[in-house]
């Protein structure tokens, strides 16, 4: 069921880029109003998330998350009766509120139905829905937009969420550490902290902090490749505009489906010999996806370049369930929802928000093949610091020598 919602989650978020051209012929905007309506979107995501996170560790779950689910999927709807740029501005924002409610608390629901050995696995089913959701997201809006309108593909688009919000309210909500066993208890004044203690608590927690500025860096990287690779195979390599969005979205789908199952797989089976193996795999495959960057940004011929990409973005994926796992990890049973909530803060803040303008920046002084090599920096960033907290971690976890 959540991992239906967040293929819908993705596919809301994404539907606007189909239909881009349509909304721009039919309410005159400009390019600067096109690009307002994803940072409206985010900004209200990424303040709200904070406060369903609090929420979500002290009361019921399923009640925020099917809150959020409707009032994004009739948003999402209401979004194609908008008459003006401000009332789809404020469509878009509202999205983010809802979507915000849905991913701060869903990590942490799951975290209570599945033992802590295989979470890997959990979080890479549920984050597999990303890509794929995506995709859906170019592919359903563009053929709804093509043959009813834009507007028809808001329906299409809210309508299946705002069903599945009432489902949520049936889906079991278990007690917080349910799954975590005997070695796994609730940190004794967390039921009576306040949501300013806890996410103060949080930025103080040496594992937690390091473990997210690794996820930020790998943000950055990723939301930049995303945002500009489809721009650079056109630009620098000369591929033509459709089958430069077409190719890499292909790949990203695929890509995205195989490496998150495999990478959470792989990550679960790993932790018999090391309980920080999340964090080895994911900064091992991080780092093996520097040069594999390095190849599809510098290699000149598509037999070179396009395995690249593809190895690139597999390697890439494969971190996902693991380092998603890794936090709820950390985190105690009565803060988890808060701690995903402030990673989501904190990922996107320093990551996919500043990248893609960055290395735009970058490319209008120099160019954008040279601009885009900051994408492989940031991954080497990651790789660096999540295998640096995995020593500094498994150090700590040994008994002091007799």
């Amino acid at each position: 069921m959540l991992t239906g919602i967040n293929l819908l989650n993705y596919l809301d978020r994404y539907v606007v880029s189909a239909i881009v051209p349509d909304l721009q012929g039919a309410l005159r905007l400009t390019d600067t109003e096109l690009g307002g309506l994803m940072s409206a979107f985010m900004l209200v995501y990424m303040i709200t998330a904070p406060a369903f996170g609090s929420w979500g560790d002290r009361g019921s779950r399923t009640r925020p998350i099917a809150l959020g689910v409707f009032v994004w999927s009739l948003a999402t709807a209401l979004s194609g009766l908008a008459q003006s740029y401000a009332q789809l501005l404020a469509g878009r924002a509202l999205v983010g509120i809802g979507e915000a409610a849905y991913v701060a608390i869903a990590p942490a629901l799951l975290a209570d139905c599945f033992a802590s050995a295989g979470r890997g696995r959990v979080y890479a089913v549920l984050n597999m829905a990303i890509p794929v959701g995506a995709a859906l997201g170019y592919i359903v809006g563009g053929l709804v937009s093509a043959h009813w309108g834009w507007r028809a593909a808001f329906f299409v688009a809210g309508v299946p969420g705002m069903l599945l919000s009432a489902a949520v309210l049936w889906l079991p909500d278990p007690p917080r550490g349910a799954a975590d066993g005997p070695g796994h208890q609730p940190l004794p004044a967390a039921a009576a902290a306040s949501p300013l203690a806890i996410y103060l608590g949080l930025v103080r927690r040496w594992p937690y902090v390091v473990v997210v500025l690794g996820y930020a860096a790998y943000t950055f990287g990723l939301g930049g490749l995303a945002f500009w690779m489809p721009t650079f195979l056109e630009r620098v390599r000369h591929v033509p505009p459709a089958a430069a969005t077409t190719g890499f979205g292909a790949i990203v789908l695929v890509t995205g489906f195989a490496g998150t199952f495999a990478g959470g797989w792989l990550g679960d089976h790993l932790l018999r010999f090391s309980r920080q193996a999340y964090l080895w795999l994911s900064g091992v495959l991080t780092l093996l996806a520097v040069p594999c960057a390095l190849l599809a940004l510098l290699a000149p011929t598509p037999a070179i370049y396009y395995p690249g990409i593809v190895a690139a973005q597999l390697l890439l994926f494969m971190s996902t369930g693991p380092i998603n796992a890794a936090i709820v990890n950390i985190a105690g049973p009565l803060e988890r929802a808060s701690a995903i909530a402030l990673s989501m803060f904190a990922i996107h803040l320093l990551g996919d928000v500043p990248s893609p303008a960055l290395i735009g920046r970058v490319s209008h002084l120099s160019s954008l093949g040279e601009a885009t090599l900051i994408v492989p920096i940031a991954f080497a960033a990651a790789g660096m610091i999540w295998l640096a907290a995995a020593r500094v971690n498994e150090r700590a976890a040994r008994p002091a020598a007799v």
